[in-house]
């Protein structure tokens, strides 16, 4: 299995920097194994069967870039650098494990001064990364990272243009709760309000999971057998009430459906003996053509990158050949990709569904 089996040509003019306005007035790509579907995701609610349940992600994305200055006296005087951060994952101890660029500008044991009220100093250097100890934490940190900081633009999109206060709300989904996460899980970006409550009424119910979604969701796969690659870790959980739900809708023949990619990933990383069960750690599970699917009906997720590990993903659910034709139809009809981009609902069963 070859990397270059997961390549496509992708006009640049496709990756949304944006999202939809409404949100669920984004288009929808609608896929089984023998048809394709033209609609938007508002009409989820008459594509979806009373009995479904969508699993939904809660992270809470964390506005992670941060610009610093680190003060150093010389004997020229005083000296001022501009560090940028972006921070990656909390450690147990307390501190944050993040990027600082330029990393050679900055030493252990000096502070970088973000704002009034929010500093850090920088503890050590690991594996090209660095480590920062803050002044705050709790409710006082997440208030002054909220001041100083900016939403985590993934790379394809910050390369177009700055995060702004838009973004702070724009890359947050409606339901998000529980923060850790420096990207989102963009598939639930689309839903709103008035669409969870239509779902609710058809008879579709909702199950919350937790999957702190990393930077390294972005890292390139760098290999070309793909089956050596090895997935960044990620930290996520089941609860005992969501493993009971999902376990409940499968026992009565209703689908599962995750919405998006990280909500998969978790479910079937707490199914790997074959059954849904509550689970909390961190997973690299590596999910590629071949893969048991243990929990998952079907998916809802946007259009991804070329050769990602995303791809591969979609292609194990519904066959590399079909995707090729999912993203040949999408890329030809002016589909918009990435995370603000539009979405898909990859059903693997075949339906009768009218054929556009």
């Amino acid at each position: 299995m070859k990397l270059s089996d997961f390549d496509f040509d992708l006009p640049e003019d496709l990756i949304a920097t944006r999202p939809a306005s409404p949100r669920s007035a984004a288009r929808l790509l609608v896929a089984t194994p023998n048809q394709l579907q033209d609609a938007h995701v508002g009409d989820l609610v008459d594509l979806l069967q009373s009995g479904d349940r969508l699993v939904l992600n809660d992270t809470r994305v964390i506005p992670a870039r941060l610009s610093g200055l680190r003060h150093r006296d010389t004997a020229q005087g005083k000296t001022a650098a501009k560090i940028e951060v972006t921070l990656l994952d909390p450690k147990p101890d307390g501190g944050w494990s993040a990027l600082l660029k330029p990393l050679k500008k900055i030493k252990p044991g000096e502070e970088l001064v973000f704002s009034d009220s929010l500093t850090a100093e920088l503890v050590r250097v690991e594996d090209g990364q660095g480590v920062l100890q803050f002044n705050l934490t709790g409710d006082d940190f997440d208030q002054a990272l909220n001041a100083a900081g900016a939403m985590p633009l993934p790379p394809y999109i910050a390369a177009k243009r700055a995060a702004d206060d838009r973004d702070k709300e724009d890359y947050q989904t409606i339901w998000a709760r529980h923060a850790g996460a420096v990207a989102a899980p963009t598939a639930s970006l689309h839903f709103d309000a008035p669409l969870l409550a239509h779902l609710a009424a058809k008879g579709v119910t909702f199950t919350y999971v937790t999957l702190h979604v990393g930077a390294g969701t972005f890292l390139p796969v760098k290999v070309e057998d793909v089956t050596r690659h090895k997935m960044h870790a990620e930290w996520g959980r089941v609860s005992p009430e969501a493993a009971t739900e999902i376990a409940a809708t499968k026992a009565a023949g209703g689908r599962v459906i995750p919405v998006g990619t990280t909500a998969l990933r978790l479910i079937e990383s707490a199914a790997r003996s074959g059954e849904i069960a509550a689970w909390e750690g961190e997973t690299d599970i590596f999910i590629y053509p071949g893969f048991t699917f243990h929990v998952a009906d079907a998916l809802m997720t946007n259009f991804h990158l070329p050769k990602s590990t995303l791809l591969m993903l979609i292609s194990a659910l519904m066959g590399a050949e079909r995707v090729r034709e999912i993203y040949d139809h999408a890329v030809k009809n002016r589909y918009r990709f990435f995370s603000y981009g539009d979405g898909s609902l990859l059903l693997p069963q075949k339906t009768n569904t009218s054929q556009n």
